[in-house]
């Protein structure tokens, strides 16, 4: 409430003269005001247009279709093609200095996304080569269909814990061939859940899951992983399925003084210093981007030589031992459309195929910004959708944008989506020709590939910004980042998802509301408490209403408006101050009203003649004031108490709130 009084005394009231001396402030005697524009009604509408206007701006802001209008039938097509496949579009300008920059980009990039496809399949449960079938399919198809110029697709540490947890939840047996079919199974509704989004044009549902609680879940999906890499960084054979931290770290002590393998812990932490040295210096020394870029690749083949020349293999440190040679076999006759999994498929594919779609957009934006382009959001939508629905009967798992490999793909100077073409062929070379020579890389390599890589999802400065910006964005932050660590993945994503919602129903239940005082010299009006010397109007109250009014906020807001009212009116009776006469509600902030709001204001209007108060309203919007209008409500309130401007309120009533 603000603050009025002070000592018995006004201390920020307008002197009435201020007002009436003011020849753009009186109304009333000798001199009359210009003329006040009274609140004007919008053009009516017919019941489709009104239902075309507000469809139109849902779901098609874009206005996707305007360069279809007065084309020739083939050029509709041409643009239909190129709407659908964007390479058609800017393939045209493609020049060989462009294809430089992508060479050297998508080179850059495959060397340092073999190593972590080969881990990230280990995340998910599933054997190394599908890791690699994943990099080779998809990247493949979204450089024919995606907008960004910058994403580099393929497997990311994230999804692929969650796949591997939720799949692990169904089917215990990870080895089995329906834990694969499950795996093809999820991949596949995956991708119809991320094109089904984007061609409803439903992709502003993902905005649902707020930056601050994708701060969160990232961050302890981070350590998860992490935690999970212990198993392979210490060289433990028996190890939890489980993912909170209590379990992790009670499976790798309980077996401390037997279960290590101090070959193995020697060969990770090794490689794991050399990892963040290295990135280190990249993050120190842009210019040297590459050489974290390609440090990935090095431990690779630097531990597989050295166990391969000592076999550690045969003193306890874990290899990957095979690879299977060869493209991608076809799996679409392995997926479920019916049974026992079918829809454990459906429900695990909505789930990573959201959490997928929520990182590569995410991820595009960034890098869209950086380089001033925009993005189609529903379009990278379908691009993601179609490369996972093919990924799916490729035998590729879920696939989305890479960050990491994103912010390579970005500092090696890529110009289009051809680096991920690059990376594609460099991955068919793989799987025809080098898979063999991975067969002693050490899992320890691996694990400390793995934990150098999600790293970078621990944001530690955003957490800081958020508690220093909103408690409420921190509280969910940390809601999520335990959910993840202490419990499971899903949980931590249902926490997230629940904290984001539960931010978005107090803003539209609790609404603020301001009392507004003017500012002196002005004749702009402004709140109190953001403006102490804001003077309040004799005789008046006003109040400003910040948010729609509807069915869930209409009777807060009625009873908020009565208690600034109660508590105003004590305070002035004390100070012998004249009681409040005009009670000026304004509503520049409120976008729509509901017939919920129109009854709240019925009542506001019966409590308000109750204690003598009158009415005034200020500049409502075209749709409230229709709906006003509608339900007769600018009849009990009264024409000529509904104005443009605050000040116009003012300016008529305040003589006779003085008298």
């Amino acid at each position: 409430m603000s603050q009025v009084f002070s000592d018995g005394a006004v201390a920020r009231a307008i002197d009435t003269e201020e007002i009436n001396s003011n020849p753009t402030s009186r109304r009333h005697g000798a001199d009359v005001l210009p003329h006040i524009h009274k609140v004007a009604s919008p053009p009516r509408q017919t019941l489709f247009q009104d239902f075309k206007h507000n469809f139109n701006e849902t779901f098609f802001s874009d206005d996707p279709f305007a360069k279809f209008k007065d084309q020739k039938g083939s050029r509709k097509f041409v643009l239909g093609l190129q709407s659908v496949f964007p390479i058609f579009d800017w393939a045209r300008g493609y020049n060989l200095k462009s294809f430089k920059g992508d060479l050297i980009a998508g080179l850059t990039i495959a060397s340092l996304c073999i190593p972590q496809d080969i881990a990230y399949a280990k995340l998910a449960h599933l054997e190394p080569e599908y890791g690699l079938y994943t990099s080779f399919v998809a990247p493949l198809v979204y450089a024919f269909m995606g907008s960004s110029r910058d994403i580099a697709i393929g497997p990311v540490a994230v999804v692929s814990l969650l796949l591997g947890t939720l799949l692990s939840d169904e089917i215990k047996d990870t080895k089995s061939p329906e834990y694969l079919r499950l795996a093809f199974t999820a991949t596949f509704f995956a991708g119809v859940t991320q094109m089904a989004l984007g061609l409803l044009r439903l992709g502003f549902l993902i905005d649902f899951l707020s930056h601050a609680a994708i701060v969160g879940f990232m961050g302890g999906a981070a350590i998860t992983i992490a935690l999970q890499q212990l198993k392979g960084l210490l060289g433990i054979k028996n190890f939890t399925t489980k993912t909170d931290i209590i379990s992790v770290m009670r499976s790798v002590f309980s077996v401390a003084h037997h279960g290590w393998n101090w070959e193995t812990i020697l060969i990770g932490l090794s490689f794991l210093a050399f990892l963040l040295t290295t990135k280190y210096i990249a993050k120190k020394k842009k210019n040297l981007f590459w050489v974290a870029a390609i440090s990935p690749m090095i431990c690779v083949i630097v531990s597989t030589f050295c166990v391969y020349i000592t076999r550690a293999d045969k003193k306890g440190v874990a290899i990957v031992r095979h690879i299977k040679k060869g493209v991608n076999p076809a799996s679409a006759s392995e997926i479920y459309f019916s049974g026992n999994y079918f829809t454990a498929g459906i429900r695990i594919g909505l789930i990573s195929g959201m959490v997928a779609l929520t990182e590569a957009v995410a991820i595009a934006r960034t890098f869209a910004a950086m380089k001033d382009y925009s993005i189609d959001g529903n379009r990278e939508m379908v691009a993601l959708g179609t490369m996972n629905v093919i990924g799916s009967m490729t035998s590729c798992y879920v696939a989305t944008g890479s960050f990491s490999r994103s912010a390579v793909n970005y500092m090696a100077g890529c110009k289009t989506a051809v680096s991920n073409i690059v990376m594609s062929f460099v991955l068919l070379l793989t799987l025809l020709v080098i898979t063999p020579l991975f067969k002693y890389t050490p899992n320890a390599v691996l694990a400390s590939i793995i934990i150098a890589a999600v790293l970078n999802l621990i944001d530690i400065k955003a957490a800081i910004l958020l508690w220093k910006i909103d408690k409420f964005d921190f509280l969910a932050c940390m809601g999520a980042f335990f959910g993840v660590i202490f419990k499971s993945v899903e949980i931590g994503l249902l926490i997230a998802v629940a904290i984001s919602f539960t931010k978005i129903l107090l803003q539209v239940t609790r609404p603020k509301t301001a009392v507004l005082g003017k500012l002196p010299g002005t004749t702009v009006y402004r709140n109190v408490l953001q403006y102490p010397k804001a003077a309040q109007i004799p005789g008046m109250l006003i109040v400003r209403v910040d948010s729609a009014i509807y069915f869930s906020n209409s009777n807060y807001i009625k009873d908020r408006i009565l208690k600034w009212l109660n508590d105003e009116e004590i305070l002035r009776t004390s100070s012998e101050y004249p009681s409040i006469q005009y009670l000026i509600v304004e509503m520049s902030p409120v976008t729509d009203i509901d017939t919920s709001g129109i009854h709240a204001f019925e009542d506001l209007l019966k409590s308000l003649k109750k204690k003598d108060v009158q009415l005034l309203v200020a500049n409502p919007g075209p749709i409230v004031i229709e709906k006003f209008h509608a339900s007769k409500l600018t009849g009990l309130i009264g024409e000529d108490k509904i104005f443009l401007t605050v000040g116009d309120a003012v300016s008529t009533f305040v003589p006779k709130a003085t008298n």
